[in-house]
């Protein structure tokens, strides 16, 4: 079985805590008698040597020209979306590739349908593009707070399959990750921001507010995964109370999919064999 297979959303999901715990991926299971820092530092390893096969791929990409990478991370406050942006794509060049964090819609953007400024930052031929929560928002944290109803939700679960279906019948490779963190692990980290003065700007007043409704976004999620699952547009859900072992599922996922693609720089152009440099 491959990583991808082991994390892809499964039909008739539920978001449970205790699912956010450490799963064991098939290179894992024969490691036997190793303590938790051991394990922790062979994940690091591995997925930095992940994160080096990753950077390769995503410069033959970028010189290709040809492919558009669309990588969607969305999880609970805490769950990791920036480490796995710092992790996993901290080595690729920046020159082709783009991180895109999604923020409270500005008065501009309201003054346009949900998915308009979404569809300005996908990526073009040759760039890879991260979206640090994305157009998910809009029928996550919308319908949490009851700002839509059902009807319109499920109007959007259809808008957002036809405008992800678009993008991929135009070129555009699409992986959505959900990052998945237990309640305890979210509280853990919220009190860590707030003991450490260093981490005390990572803390906002809002994430507890927003923690109250814990529940309800578990429930949306699971509805919003199984709604816009596709093999075009596969979900991941990716146990993310073990930051080392997020990060290596999700480095795992990206490299099979970069190394399936059988990736190769452009045809080299004969008329510069007869350039002299001098």
């Amino acid at each position: 079985m491959t990583i991808s297979a082991l994390f892809r959303t499964k039909p008739h999901l539920q978001i449970k805590d205790a699912d956010a715990a450490l799963r064991s991926m098939p290179e894992k299971e024969a490691v036997k008698g190793e303590s938790k820092a051991d394990s922790k530092s062979a994940d690091k390893l591995v997925t930095s040597e992940l994160a080096e096969k990753i950077a390769i791929f995503q410069e033959i990409f970028y010189a290709q020209k040809q492919h558009k990478l669309l990588i969607v991370l969305q999880g609970m406050d805490t769950s990791g979306k920036d480490g796995t942006v710092r992790g996993v794509f901290g080595q690729i060049n920046p020159l082709g590739a783009r991180t895109i964090a999604f923020k409270a819609p500005s008065t501009v953007e309201r003054d346009h349908d949900y998915l308009w400024r979404i569809h300005q930052e996908v990526p073009g031929h040759g760039e890879v593009v991260i979206f640090n929560r994305s157009h998910y928002e809009d029928i996550l944290i919308t319908r949490v707070h009851d700002w839509i109803d059902q009807k319109e939700c499920e109007r959007r679960y259809s808008q957002i399959r036809d405008f992800e279906r678009m993008l991929a019948e135009t070129g555009t490779i699409i992986l959505k990750f959900f990052l998945h963190i237990s309640k305890d692990e979210q509280k853990q980290r919220l009190e860590e921001r707030l003991a450490d003065p260093d981490k005390n700007w990572k803390f906002d007043p809002q994430d507890l507010k927003e923690r109250e409704y814990w529940d309800r976004y578990q429930l949306a999620y699971a509805a919003a995964i199984l709604a816009s699952d596709a093999d075009h547009a596969p979900w991941y859900i990716i146990p993310a109370d073990s930051k080392t072992q997020r990060n290596l599922a999700i480095a795992h996922i990206v490299a099979e999919k970069l190394e399936s693609m059988n990736l190769t720089y452009p045809p080299a152009n004969p008329d510069y064999s007869k350039i002299k440099v001098i």
